[in-house]
């Protein structure tokens, strides 16, 4: 199971050295659920990522309210903690919490916008831009 957002946030500035850092995200990674094989599909494919990413958006319901429960993998280490950090962020919420979770700031706060090649940098806008999407769906959707 993966921790809350800010027990990763707590943890990450524990870790002095960068190295020890990206070993922290790919342990993330190993702490996901693992994605049922149904999900690896076209549909659920992030495009705009170098690695393989896949992300599976389910709408449940809350006291009348529906909320995102996220789930993800990827074929490359570093990405699939990155999956994980932003499962972790948006999991939970509802379509407008999510909407107003601004996760390239978290980036930028814990370092990692200024440590992560371009296209890993690309690849997290276009995961953090498909989940802002399923969350304008879920509220265009009665």
């Amino acid at each position: 199971m993966l921790p809350t957002i800010d027990e990763i946030v707590s943890n990450f500035e524990l870790l002095d050295e960068w190295e020890e850092r990206y070993r922290y995200i790919i342990e993330l990674g190993r702490l996901m659920e693992p994605l049922p094989q149904e999900a690896y599909s076209d549909a659920n494919k992030v495009q705009g990522c170098a690695s393989q990413v896949w992300l599976q958006t389910e709408l449940t319901s809350t006291n009348g309210e529906p909320v995102l429960h996220l789930r993800g993998d990827s074929d490359a280490h570093i990405v699939r903690g990155l999956v994980a950090l932003l499962i972790s962020l948006y999991n939970g919420k509802t379509p407008s919490e999510a909407l107003s979770t601004d996760a390239l700031a978290l980036f930028k706060e814990l370092g990692l916008s200024e440590h992560l090649t371009p296209q890993r940098s690309n690849g997290v806008r276009s995961m953090v831009e498909r989940i802002r999407r399923d969350a304008q769906a879920a509220i265009a959707t009665p």
